[in-house]
């Protein structure tokens, strides 16, 4: 249910404080909103007579927001983009419903975005926003219905399903080495390169070999497409996703290093507030992955 509409201010007044918060000055606002100043400062009068409270000051070089303002523009802030956004999308897709999904970066490349085409094909209705995320994060401050997660249930206040599980695979440059290694100890005389959202990643392959290793030196990435360039160019041996492994294998720009591929102790899993209702978009998106993939 909507509040009262007495405290929903006019879009103009909004767009105005926000301008002055954002710029520094009623001035600057001015020009960013093509009015005058004394227009600027009527539409902000114009809110503090709606709300009955003072939002703006006098202060060196103009007007100065009170902090209580400054912290309503926050809230104004994301009410607009919100709104923004979605207007972006009913233009985009005006026949039918969109679905903004985060995705982790080389798992969306490499492995989802392949199989979104047999999706689209089936639901045309739906028009797919993709934006790439690292980390988990705030669906109330982020613009997302849905998000593509690896490792374990560990994103508090969402809903799960797994859309597939994951091996890994030790891999450096052909020149790296002459040949693969006999043993997995022989890693450990090679520059590693980890990803830093995996940290334990190396220590639980060489536990799933049987070596004991604690916490080993090496390169920090942010994205396993860089630590493949990374490797690529002899810089050291890293622990790829096998779908990204094998696809650098089939260029010739890397080599196994050691061994097979290992099941990783995570999995991939699409996420969603469980404090809203699922929309109609997400609801096919989730019910494709349980029949198609």
């Amino acid at each position: 249910m909507i509040a009262s509409r007495r405290f929903l201010p006019s879009l103009p007044s909004m767009l105005a404080l926000e301008a002055v918060d954002r710029l520094g000055s009623a001035t600057a606002a001015a020009e960013e909103l093509s009015l005058t100043h004394s227009a600027v400062s009527r539409q902000i009068k114009v809110l503090e007579d709606q709300l009955g409270v003072t939002l703006v000051q006098p202060g060196r070089g103009g007007l100065r927001l009170t902090p209580a303002a400054v912290d309503y523009c926050q809230t104004l802030r994301e009410s607009l983009t919100a709104l923004s956004r979605a207007s972006l999308r009913l233009k985009a897709n005006p026949d039918g419903g969109s679905l903004d999904l985060s995705i982790l970066p080389t798992f969306g490349i490499h492995w989802l975005a392949p199989r979104l085409r047999r999706f689209s094909l089936a639901h045309p209705e739906v028009s797919l926003n993709l934006s790439t995320r690292l980390k988990p994060f705030d669906f109330a401050r982020e613009p997302f219905d849905a998000a593509v997660h690896f490792g374990a249930q560990d994103w508090p206040g969402v809903s799960y399903l797994k859309i597939a599980g994951e091996e890994v695979l030790p891999v450096c440059a052909p020149g790296v080495l002459t040949g693969p290694l006999d043993r997995p100890e022989a890693l450990l005389d090679l520059p590693l390169l980890h990803l830093d959202t995996r940290a334990s990643a190396w220590e639980d392959w060489f536990r799933h070999q049987g070596v004991d290793v604690s916490a080993p030196r090496g390169m920090l990435f942010d994205q396993f497409t860089t630590i493949a360039q990374a490797a690529a160019l002899e810089m050291g041996v890293a622990l790829l996703p096998t779908f990204l492994a094998e696809a650098e294998i089939a260029r010739g720009r890397l080599v196994v290093a050691y061994g097979g591929p290992v099941v990783s102790t995570g999995s991939y899993y699409l996420v969603w507030p469980n404090d809203r209702p699922m929309r109609a978009p997400l609801e096919r998106f989730a019910e494709w992955i349980r029949s198609d993939l």
